[in-house]
């Protein structure tokens, strides 16, 4: 079923209100949400609305809590999210460094005691509007095996990045794990089987159930109990397909995030605080030269390689083409919608005695 993005939008803008966030806050949170499903990133839209109500209820998230400056320097940031939404925070850092970016050049900051901002796209994707390289990370609760290892210990580990292009502008936003954890969830919800070596059971044999794996990331992730399993570093299962670069890849991003600002690695987000932490960094390409330059030559590149031979029955495009073309065809179309979600969506709206969004 489809439900259209206004719809939607008023609905989770009324819900959040409803659980004491700012109207402010709300029409970020609800945009957050909506933007990823208009993307086709149904792992991070409104499927999503359920998990965030537990958090706020268990106290995990405290909608009340406001955005504090710890340090700041004319090229930084150190902010606190005060256990308030990660998206909440995320806007806010992201706002001042393309302040300050335009100004001197290049800036960077560090959240802590922040929570699930939503997609990193959404971060990176505020710079290059403003004509800058964006860079947003964030590390999760403790969903992958790193290579060899049996039992779940870094984060899915987002990563974005942004450059000026057109017809639209590069943009890679991706986990640093072969999957993030809200696809596995997804698939759970809809009774359907993994269709990749994306997960593990705790002796390290792939497994194609996707309820079996969810309960496996719900085990790890959300309780202090350490079982075996989890979800594989890019590369999948087998060193030999270089899963250690993966394995690397997400330890960078451990090391930005709850190292760098000094809170949980992901590992440790399922005991005590459970906070995560993230990482942005804008980059004026102006200091390097003409910006309109930089935005064609990136054109030319990505033209030729989409027009590159390529196998019958296939297409070859560059990151940020299939959400851009979903983004248009969903805003005309309604956003999809499964049916689990449609029903945790009806009894959110009795719950709270607002009027429940029209499907299609």
């Amino acid at each position: 079923m489809r439900i259209s993005s206004a719809e939607e939008r008023e609905f989770l803008e009324g819900v959040f209100t409803a659980y004491s966030f700012s109207n402010e806050d709300s029409a970020l949170l609800a945009d957050t949400l909506v933007d990823a499903d208009l993307r086709g990133i149904a792992s991070h839209g409104i499927q999503r609305l359920a998990w965030y109500i537990r958090m706020i209820k268990e106290g995990t998230i405290q909608p009340q809590n406001k955005v504090k400056v710890l340090k700041e320097t004319p090229t930084s940031l150190l902010v606190d999210a005060n256990k308030n939404m990660g998206q909440i925070a995320s806007a806010f850092a992201m706002k001042n460094l393309i302040k300050k970016t335009k100004q001197v050049g290049l800036s960077m900051a560090v959240i802590r005691n922040s929570n699930h901002f939503g997609t990193a796209g959404y971060y990176s994707r505020m710079a290059v509007a403003e004509g800058l390289i964006g860079i947003a990370t964030t590390n999760t609760r403790p969903l992958v095996a790193p290579t060899n290892a049996t039992q779940a210990f870094l984060g899915s580990n987002a990563f974005a990045f942004t450059f000026p292009a057109s017809p639209h502008p590069f943009v890679f936003d991706g986990a640093t794990s072969v999957v993030s954890g809200g696809k596995i969830q997804v698939l759970a919800k809809n009774n359907k089987p993994l269709p990749g070596d994306w997960a593990i059971d705790g002796e390290r044999n792939v497994i194609h159930d996707a309820q079996a794996a969810e309960d496996i990331l719900a085990k790890v992730a959300f309780t202090e109990h350490q079982t075996g399993g989890g979800v594989l570093t890019l590369g999948g299962n087998s060193e030999k397909n270089s899963n250690y670069k993966g394995f690397g890849n997400s330890l960078i991003i451990e090391l930005l995030t709850g190292i760098l600002a000094q809170g949980s690695i992901s590992a440790d987000t399922n005991t005590g605080e459970h906070d995560f932490s993230q990482f942005f960094l804008t980059l004026d390409p102006a200091v390097f030269g003409d910006l309109e330059t930089f935005a064609t030559n990136a054109t030319a590149m990505f033209t030729r390689i989409r027009g590159l031979e390529h196998t019958p029955g296939t297409q070859i495009m560059i990151p940020g083409d299939r959400e851009y073309k979903n983004y248009h065809e969903n805003l005309q179309q309604g956003v999809l919608l499964d049916e689990k979600s449609a029903a945790e969506i009806k009894e959110i709206a009795q719950e709270l005695e607002i009027t429940v969004p029209k499907f299609k």
